[in-house]
């Protein structure tokens, strides 16, 4: 190994400025055998860097290579595997762990024995050392493998020791004061060895001289020692009586901590006591309260509300862990309870007293309304009802099924009262809406009793709203139109046999005004309910609460009755729910009569349908802005639906009114009824439906109407007999052309387009065919000539065919003098005159348009005189002047 060490020194680190300090055979672990060297060096230069190098034997096996070197400083752990047995393998932890093993112990106890010295001489950072002997860790590296290689003279690793500044210093001093200190080493060194001669003796004299001193020391020593053994003495009696005094005290800590337990128990069954004192004690006055307290007065209602508030408080107390098992608070419990149930009986009993008594009460009431278009005012009794909210919401908290029973037992009598109310006031609705006409204001005067207003409503009642047979009463409200031009046809108007003529502005206007008020009416009455039944009954104060029925039908008795008996209410989805479910059950007749007096209204006129959408659409928007899902949003919502299946069914039969429309066959027909009656629709709604929620039912009604009078109108005018289809086309349509320029109607805009074409159309068509060829034989003539041309005649040489010459000309000319022109145009006045209708007074347009044809005509003959006969002088016998003056006199003639 020594070989090997000089051959590494002089081959491999010596170039380096390396030295050698140790040096071990190893093998990597777990693999193949492959011998190579961990070498531990330092370089010779300043500051020292500690290495641990890995050198192996070249491929050949002729000299040694460097193959890897790590800075010792970069070592964390080194792993000698075990310190009890000998074991060649060790771990050196750098940034990832090498296993090793050695080709003896020994040599890897001296490699980690030079590691372990290497770091404590020149590393601040301590190597943690696993596992190794702590022997091996102060034993010296063995002199034979820890000299240097230039000679075995030299000091081992672990003699070296570095000078420090102040060393340096002083030799530095040492050797400033010796002239040959440089120059002459051996004087030097002979100079430095007398003084240190010297110095030894001066050392022995002054040890020798200090003799005394030490002995005088040493006595004082001895007699420390005796001092010390008497303190001892002392301090062990001392301790003894400390002992007797510990003990004592022992006790009394013994007994100052069950004086100390003591206490904190009474502290704390004291706390109990007064906390079930606090708590569960009611006071005498509210027992008297709850016992015997006036629940009519408004005094004894506070007294009572109190004492109930304060008795829940009782009930209610959170008790401790173990309250619950003493006797005295059972029994204050048990007592309690028969409070609670006493007093719940007693609530009960009254508030059901409360309500039969109201009932009475306000039916007294109702004879003040009878002949009135008003509804009762409920709020005295609400307000006085409401003193006992306080302890309805105190019975709903504590006995839940007697606060039931309070609620079906108000709806029951409520329910009865409303009913009366509300029947009575559509019967009045009903007697005012049937003097909306002249003739039923005879039939409105007739002494009438309520049972009479009854009969006659009879067929009106059902969900639907319609008439139920031409039987009732109310066909007594039919009249017969008078001769005029809508008696000829099936009036649009003439819903259940009333006639449109009959009613005018001021009846529906009236009409408009009731129906305002009975909606009016209803909706606070409603909405007052509706809050004091929140109030009452709270059922406002939480999202969701246990309820009493989740139908309608289960109001009617029978769920409701079952939930009484039980007393286990019913879930439903929250307190809203609930209410409107009462309030259906309340104002369950309110659907029915609403019903039937639109359909009252539909029967006296079919345009109340008109009316009673807008107004009740408006109504509805309104409650649906307060709560959508409310009992009024709901109810309005439904006869909505009945209002609007009225109107739909309103424009429904006038189209159908305009298909089975019959025209005379004798007279003339002029404007159409239901064209005149679609002006009359149209006016009416415009002014009923302005700024209205509704008025996209409107237009799609205008739609559908306008079609249907665009329709008809055509059949009328194709099945006409007396009159020329062009007439009839062009009076209507002019007419619809006139109505929807007036009033305007966006929706119609291209229908007012559309009737403006046919208009135009017709009228040029009716022109042409009226006025055919006034001069027809040199209409004749003239034809003749244009054929030639056609032909390929020049129009200069038409003159030479024998057929058509100047004297044929002159010869047809002279058949047309001016005055037979004038009679000739008289004749088509009187004819266009008979045609035409007086209404819309087309007669002048038609004539104005006659005479512009005809000079039309006549400005084309002139044309083909001046082409065909230039030169010729043949002029017709009359001007464009004399036809403007034979029609302008005709036209005033007449």
């Amino acid at each position: 190994m020594t070989a090997i060490k000089h051959a590494l020194q002089r081959d491999i680190f010596t170039p380096n400025d390396e030295r050698l300090l140790s040096i071990v055979n190893v093998c990597k672990a777990g693999k193949k055998k492959k011998n190579c060297f961990l070498c531990a060096t330092v370089t010779t230069e300043r500051p020292v860097q500690v290495k641990v190098v890995k050198v192996k034997k070249s491929d050949k096996g002729d000299f040694y290579k460097r193959q890897a070197a790590w800075a010792l400083r970069d070592l964390a752990v080194v792993d000698a595997k075990d310190a009890a047995k000998e074991n060649p393998e060790f771990d050196l932890h750098f940034e990832k762990i090498y296993k090793w093993v050695a080709s003896s112990t020994a040599e890897k106890n001296a490699f980690i024995s030079c590691i372990w010295k290497l770091n404590q001489r020149y590393l601040r950072k301590k190597i943690d050392f696993v596992n190794v002997s702590s022997q091996l860790l102060e034993e010296s590296v063995p002199s034979g493998e820890n000299q240097s290689v230039t000679g075995g003279d030299e000091e081992a690793v672990d003699e070296y020791q570095e000078l420090n500044a102040r060393e340096e210093q002083d030799i530095e001093i040492m050797m400033g004061g010796c002239e040959c200190a440089i120059s002459n080493a051996e004087a030097f060194a002979e100079k430095l060895s007398r003084e240190l001669q010297v110095l030894d003796g001066a050392n022995i004299q002054s040890i020798m001289a200090s003799e005394k001193q030490v002995n005088t020391l040493m006595k004082l020593l001895d007699e420390a020692l005796d001092e010390v053994d008497q303190i001892e003495v002392k301090l062990s009696s001392y301790e003894e009586m400390l002992q007797s005094v510990k003990e004592q005290m022992d006790q009394i800590s013994e007994s100052n901590h069950l004086i100390h337990l003591s206490n904190t128990n009474n502290v704390k069954l004291l706390s109990e006591i007064e906390f079930l004192v606090n708590h569960l004690d009611l006071a005498k006055g509210h027992i008297k309260a709850l016992q015997e307290g006036d629940l009519a007065s408004s005094r004894g209602i506070e007294a009572c509300t109190n004492a109930a508030d304060a008795l829940l408080q009782c009930m209610n107390v959170a008790l401790r862990p173990g309250h619950d098992l003493l006797l005295a608070v059972k029994q204050q419990q048990q007592r309690f309870s028969d409070l609670r149930e006493h007093f719940a009986r007693r609530l009960a009993s009254h508030l059901n007293n409360v309500f039969v008594q109201q009932g009475h009460d306000q039916s007294s009431t109702l004879a003040q309304h009878s002949i009135e278009l008003t509804l009762p005012n409920h709020h005295p009794f609400h307000r006085d009802l409401l003193r006992y909210a306080k302890l309805m919401e105190w019975l709903k908290s504590t006995d839940y099924g007697k606060y039931e029973g309070l609620t079906k037992n108000y709806m029951d009598y409520i329910s009865r009262l409303y009913e009366r109310e509300i029947k009575d006031f559509f019967e009045v609705a009903k007697i005012k809406m049937t003097g909306t006409t002249k003739e039923s204001k005879k039939f409105a005067t007739l002494p009438r009793k309520e049972s009479a207003v009854k009969q006659e409503t009879e067929s009106l009642h059902g969900s639907s709203g319609k008439l139920t047979g031409s039987t009732s009463s109310l066909n007594k409200l039919s009249v017969q139109s008078s001769g005029n031009r809508r008696s000829q046809s099936s009036s649009l108007l003439d819903m259940g046999n009333m006639s449109a003529s009959d009613l005018d502005v001021a009846d529906r206007t009236k009409f408009d005004k009731i129906f305002e008020q009975v909606l009016s009416e209803l909706e606070p009455l409603c909405l007052a309910e509706q809050d004091f039944i929140g109030k009452l009954f709270k059922l406002q104060q939480h999202p969701s609460v246990p309820g009493m029925m989740t139908e309608a039908e289960d109001l009617d008795g029978g769920t409701l009755s079952r939930q009484h008996n039980s007393g286990t209410p019913l879930p439903v989805s929250s307190e809203k729910d609930m209410i409107r479910q009462m309030m259906i059950k309340i104002f369950r007749c309110i659907e029915p009569e609403l019903n039937n007096l639109i359909a009252l209204g539909d029967k006296i006129d079919s345009f109340n349908s008109l009316y009673m959408l807008v107004k009740m659409s408006h109504h509805v928007w309104t409650a649906q802005n307060v709560d959508p899902a409310s009992f009024l949003s709901t109810t309005l919502g439904n006869v909505l639906v009945t209002v609007k299946r009225n109107f739909d069914k309103c424009i429904s039969n006038q189209i159908r009114q305009m298909e089975e429309v019959k025209i005379s066959k004798k007279s003339k027909v002029g404007i159409l009824p239901f064209v005149a009656e679609f002006e009359e629709f149209a006016g009416l709604a415009e002014s009923i439906f302005k700024n209205a929620e509704r008025r996209g039912d409107l237009d799609k009604a205008y739609t559908k109407l306008i079609r249907g009078v665009f329709v008809n109108v055509e059949k009328v005018a194709n099945e006409s007999q007396k009159t020329p289809r062009d007439v009839v086309m062009m009076e209507n349509f002019h007419h619809i052309f006139a109505t929807l320029s007036r009033l305007k109607i966006s929706c119609l805009e291209a229908e007012k387009k559309e009737a403006k074409q046919k208009y135009t159309d017709h009228l040029q068509s009716y022109v042409i065919y009226s006025l055919g060829q006034p001069l027809e034989k040199l209409n004749h003539f003239f034809e003749g000539v244009e054929a030639r041309v056609a032909q390929g005649i020049r129009e200069e040489e038409v003159s030479y065919q024998l057929a058509f010459n100047k004297q044929e000309l002159r010869k047809v000319i002279r058949e047309y003098p001016g005055k037979e022109v004038k009679k000739g145009l008289d004749n088509l006045y009187k004819k266009v005159d008979k045609h035409l209708c007086e209404e819309e007074n087309l007669l002048q347009v038609v004539w104005h348009s006659m005479q512009d044809e005809f000079i039309r005509q006549y400005k084309h003959f002139e044309g083909l005189i001046a082409r065909c006969y230039p030169g010729s002088g043949v002029t017709m016998e009359f001007t464009i002047q004399d036809i403007l003056d034979y029609c302008s006199s005709i036209a005033q003639s007449h």
